[in-house]
């Protein structure tokens, strides 16, 4: 690839940050997968180009670049602009709880707020003891099915989803963490497959976008496979399948967390029975819930 003329003057690390990040904003680029504005989307793609890491030092971004490493810059900050694809798809790479994850077009990109609650062990929810036995419903690219399981090291992890292509690419995230004895991948349509199991802790991220968002959604997003956003006219298609079920599945002390983003206030007037406990985050995000095993026999 030749350098057009008009970008030969630029040639350091932080000259194609800046340039990459005006190109972005300048073509009204939608960001929301993994990284939330034009600057840090940029600085991530030049440092994948140059196979370099994202904390690198503020020293490095004076260094001059060669004429091949130019082109690689310019060619994927280019891709991204002409394509409107997340940069996750571009680098086939996005990072959840702090671990890297295989990621392609048959999976969403991993951005769901749950990743804190494992980080913290879903303290003070549940004691980490008494997790032996996890599923993670509609587990994509299955990231959240592999930090659970990293989160507690005795404990087994069910990964079940119904798209064959996404359960291929979590096998790919399951072996590359080694990870093959404690987590196995189901294809079942949330628990009907899953017949007598039980678990301490059901997790899910289901689809929950409602109708009206699905069709005003921004073009990164219709690159993402709309099975793992739909969720019908009000976005509770797949939460009333969950919390229909999750009862017979969780133990005595068992609890389900599920996320259904902004389809919160559909889901409350749903089920005005249900005690819903909206958990918070200190790294933003909302609409997560959580109910016990004794919650759920509620439901009319």
């Amino acid at each position: 690839m030749s350098i057009p003329e008009p970008l030969q003057v630029l040639t350091t690390i932080r000259d194609f940050v800046r340039w990459g990040s005006s190109e972005f904003l300048r073509n009204e680029l939608s960001f929301g997968h993994g990284f939330i504005n034009a600057l840090d989307e940029a600085r991530y793609l030049v440092l994948h180009a140059l196979s370099l890491p994202f904390d690198l030092p503020d020293g490095y971004f004076d260094a001059t670049l060669t004429i091949a490493e130019r082109a690689q810059v310019i060619e994927i900050l280019q891709q991204r602009v002409d394509s409107r694809q997340p940069a996750a798809y571009l680098t086939r790479e996005s990072w959840f709880c702090g671990l890297r994850f295989y990621v392609d077009e048959r999976v969403l990109v991993p951005r769901s707020p749950l990743a804190e609650l494992i980080h913290n062990c879903f303290s003070p929810w549940i004691a980490p003891s008494e997790v032996r036995r996890v599923v993670d419903l509609g587990t994509g690219s299955g990231c959240i099915a592999i930090a659970t399981a990293l989160a507690f090291p005795e404990s087994v992890v069910d990964a079940a989803d119904i798209c064959e292509d996404a359960l291929a690419v979590a096998d790919i995230n399951i072996q590359r963490h080694g990870l093959e004895e404690r987590v196995r991948t189901i294809k079942s349509d949330f628990f009907d497959a899953l017949v007598d199991e039980r678990y301490d802790l059901i997790i899910s991220n289901p689809p929950y976008v409602d109708q009206a968002d699905m069709a005003s959604r921004a073009s990164e997003f219709r690159h993402e496979p709309e099975l793992g956003l739909a969720a019908g006219q009000d976005g509770l298609d797949c939460a009333h399948k969950i919390l229909q079920d999750a009862s017979r599945f969780l133990t005595d002390n068992g609890i389900l967390v599920c996320e259904v983003g902004n389809s919160q206030a559909a889901l409350e007037a749903a089920y005005p029975e249900l005690p819903f406990v909206w958990l918070d985050f200190e790294q933003g995000g909302a609409g997560v819930f959580l109910l016990t095993r004794i919650d759920l026999d509620l439901i009319r």
